[in-house]
C-alpha cells in the first residue's frame, strides 16, 4: 500500500448458517478493488470466534491490527428484527480506538426496508465510537430478487453507480481523516 492508497476494510456482518451476506459483500469488494487508490481487506466474521463476553482471544488479537490498519470501513449487514446481527455488535464492541476518527459506509439488505433500520442503529453505535458515517448507503430491498446466480446485482449499472458514489465519499473522508490523525493524534 502506498501513502496515497486507502485501506478499506469490508466487514461481512452476518454469521448465520445459509446467510446471504457474502454475496453483496463480495460484489462490493470487487467494485471497491476497481476504484483507483483503494486496497480492500475483506473480513468475514464467520471465519472467527469473537467471545460475546468481550474477553481476549486469538481471533480478537488477529482482528485488531486489521481494523487499526484500515483508513475506512464498509459494513455489510442484513436487517434482523429491525436491527443488525449480534455477531456484528460483538465485533464492534471488542474495539474502540480502531474505529475512531475513521469513516464508515454501509451496504445493507433485507425485505421492504432493505436493511435501512439496521443501518440507522449502526450509525448511532459508530457515533458513540467517534467514527463518522458517510451519507450514501447501498441498500437492497427484496434482496432475493436483486442478485443474479453469479452474485451480481440485476441492475448492475445503477448498483455500480451507487457504489462509486459511496466509495468516493469514503475515499475523501478516509484520506482527510488519515491526514488529520497523522498531523494530530485523535483524542477521544
Amino acid at each position: 500500500m502506498t501513502d496515497t492508497q486507502l485501506n478499506l476494510a469490508i466487514i461481512i456482518g452476518s454469521t448465520r448458517k445459509d446467510r446471504f451476506c457474502p454475496v453483496p459483500a463480495k460484489w462490493f469488494a470487487a467494485e471497491a478493488a476497481g476504484h483507483d487508490g483503494i486496497e480492500v481487506d475483506l473480513i468475514d466474521l464467520a471465519d472467527m470466534e469473537l467471545p460475546d463476553t468481550l474477553d481476549h482471544s486469538m481471533d480478537v488479537a488477529a482482528l485488531g491490527p486489521r481494523l487499526a490498519a484500515a483508513d475506512a470501513f464498509v459494513v455489510v449487514t442484513p436487517e434482523y428484527n429491525h436491527s443488525y446481527p449480534a455477531a456484528l455488535k460483538t465485533a464492534i464492541d471488542h474495539f474502540h480506538a480502531e474505529w475512531q476518527a475513521k469513516p464508515v459506509g454501509f451496504v445493507s439488505y433485507g425485505g421492504m426496508a432493505g436493511g435501512l433500520r439496521a443501518v440507522e442503529h449502526l450509525r448511532q453505535v459508530f457515533a458513540e465510537l467517534h467514527a463518522t458515517t458517510v451519507r450514501d448507503t447501498l441498500s437492497f430491498a427484496q434482496f432475493w430478487d436483486r442478485f443474479d446466480a453469479g452474485g451480481r446485482p440485476k441492475d448492475a449499472e445503477s448498483a455500480s453507480a451507487a457504489a462509486r458514489s459511496m466509495l468516493g465519499q469514503l475515499a475523501w473522508w478516509g484520506t482527510a481523516l488519515r491526514e488529520a490523525r497523522e498531523a494530530r493524534p485523535y483524542a477521544a
